[in-house]
């Protein structure tokens, strides 16, 4: 369900002109209610906390909402470049570079992109709270999700919790991976050994990774892959598991070749969480990944 209509953000207000079957209706109010629920696909919590508000009015023929509020950040706005490669009212991709975590932990006071993010918003005159929708591993780059008010949060968390968003991985691998290797579905638990590993694991979480091609090279490989669950370091257990560790990922034990693991979200697929348009949002690969592909492509010509 979505809104395929025409719209307008009026400061903290969303118009919309739901059309005459709606305003012919005896009680405007309870129409609109069962319209929004039902045909727009609006949170049910959500439309509770703005009828109990009066975030729903009328205005002539056109139904306002309050879906613009006033947020607080949530986070120290730290200003660093950032490259943005979606942007609408409802949500936000950037492209995340290596070396930088998504959010902050307890421990540590680096920059995150999350606190990246805040100092857009800030110079964008955008007042609208930082809610990541996924992850992606510190070392990991490629593009971030993120929803700019409630509603799109909302629907976001829920396309993540059906899997209805598609993230899509290029990455490098140590050995000649097999045509025949299509899907891995291992469960994949914590290391008990080690607080920051994961592990293959009877007693773990589902986990199903799909790689969608393989280019095979004498050492190493570049591997296509689509995540069917996110499960922390998913691509890294499974392809290590497989004998095909990714290069520079020595956790897993990569071999240290590459300064960092060799993995880049290239793609992201989702359904806009207002209008429903399928939206494609594809990141270009970080200079460092180039490289190590251009290597390996001379060293094979060799």
């Amino acid at each position: 369900m979505s809104y395929g209509g025409s719209w307008n953000k009026r400061g903290e207000w969303l118009e919309m002109t739901p059309g005459k079957a709606l305003l012919g209706q005896p009680d405007r109010d309870e129409a609109a209610a069962k319209w929004l629920l039902e045909t727009v696909g609006m949170p049910e919590k959500l439309y509770r906390k703005l009828h109990h508000e009066q975030g729903i009015q009328w205005r002539g023929d056109r139904l306002r909402l309050v879906l613009f509020p006033y947020r607080e950040y949530g986070i120290e706005p730290r200003w660093q470049e950032l490259q943005v490669l979606y942007e609408d009212d409802f949500c936000l991709v950037v492209n995340k570079p290596a070396g930088m975590a998504v959010h902050p932990d307890n421990e540590s006071r680096e920059t995150t992109l999350n606190h990246v993010v805040a100092a857009y918003y800030e110079a964008e005159g955008v007042h609208a709270a930082v809610r990541h929708i996924h992850r992606l591993d510190k070392d990991t780059t490629g593009p971030v999700l993120y929803a700019k008010n409630e509603y799109a949060q909302l629907k976001l968390d829920e396309a993540m919790r059906e899997k209805k968003i598609v993230r899509m991985y290029a990455a490098i691998v140590q050995g000649r991976v097999s045509q025949e290797l299509k899907r891995i579905d291992l469960p994949i638990g914590k290391d008990r050994y080690h607080a920051s590993r994961r592990r293959v694991s009877l007693t773990g979480q589902a986990a199903i990774t799909h790689i969608l091609s393989a280019e095979a090279y004498p050492k190493a490989s570049l591997l296509h892959i689509r995540l069917e669950t996110g499960r922390t370091h998913q691509i890294r257990v499974h392809l290590s598991h497989m004998g095909h560790p990714l290069l520079g990922d020595v956790l897993y034990g990569g071999p240290g070749t590459f300064a960092r693991q060799a993995l880049h979200g290239e793609r992201l697929l989702f359904h806009h969480p207002f209008t429903g348009e399928s939206i494609e949002v594809p990141a270009p690969w970080p200079h460092d990944m180039m490289e190590l592909r251009e290597r390996i492509i001379e060293g094979a010509n060799r």
